[in-house]
């Protein structure tokens, strides 16, 4: 048992190192002025055209990939939705993001379950107790509504129903369908984006930005289900 013990804290170590290499380099290496210049955008819009016209199953495996292990560290689901929506486009784009995050979020929620469970429950079981009694009627159902509503952090949601003791299969479902319309939403957002770059020659304004139909479709998409989601959120808790 003690053996067990040690070997779970030098891995949740371990875990904690490459999350904390992994936010050094994302932060060392960002770049304002790649975001902040339209010709930049447009240049690199340019090559991921290209890169999908002739390695679209390479660019998805690697997104794929990336976007599981951003999950895994704690990352949030909607820079990812934004981007997935950028590189592969509303239909393709909502598919691909909705399925790497419910993957990675399983990932985090087996290694959660198995190296964090006491932690997570001590700090977190008496303040969400009552979701625990929900969970135990309609696991699935609750699921997908817990998901949707959005009571927490993306993140922290991947990790709260480890101290319900969800069935790995309802969780991945459950999360799944749960996300998937505000997924939808924001990789139309990022869609929408992708299309308006080539409309301007220099950075738009943000008025320009929302007064474009790709842009404000999502916008309101996004608002209805932020207002629908706090009705469910007030009913749920």
């Amino acid at each position: 048992m003690e053996k067990i013990k040690k070997t779970k804290i030098i891995i949740g170590l371990i875990y904690l190192v490459i999350l904390s290499i992994f936010l050094y380099f994302l932060f060392h290496n960002f770049n304002f002025e790649d975001i902040s210049s339209i010709k930049v955008i447009q240049s690199n819009q340019d090559r991921l055209n290209m890169l999908k016209e002739n390695n679209l199953i390479l660019l998805i495996s690697i997104f794929f990939l990336l976007t599981v292990l951003w999950v895994v560290l704690l990352g949030f689901g909607s820079p990812i939705a934004l981007i997935g929506g950028f590189i592969f486009g509303k239909w393709i784009g909502t598919i691909i993001v909705t399925t790497s995050l419910s993957i990675g979020a399983l990932c985090l929620y087996i290694f959660a379950k198995y190296f964090l469970y006491d932690f997570l429950k001590e700090n977190l079981f008496t303040k969400f107790k009552n979701l625990n009694l929900m969970f135990q009627k309609k696991e699935l159902l609750v699921m997908i509504i817990f998901r949707f509503v959005g009571i927490v952090p993306f993140f922290l949601a991947n990790l709260l129903p480890v101290i319900f003791n969800i069935n790995a299969k309802n969780y991945l479902i459950g999360t799944f369908i749960g996300i998937l319309p505000a997924v939808f939403i924001m990789v139309s957002l990022g869609s929408g984006f992708s299309d308006a770059i080539y409309s301007f020659d220099k950075f738009p304004s943000l008025l320009s930005l929302i007064t474009l139909p790709e842009i404000y479709f999502p916008l309101i998409g996004f608002f209805c289900i932020l207002v629908f989601s706090l009705i469910l959120k007030k009913r749920f808790k």
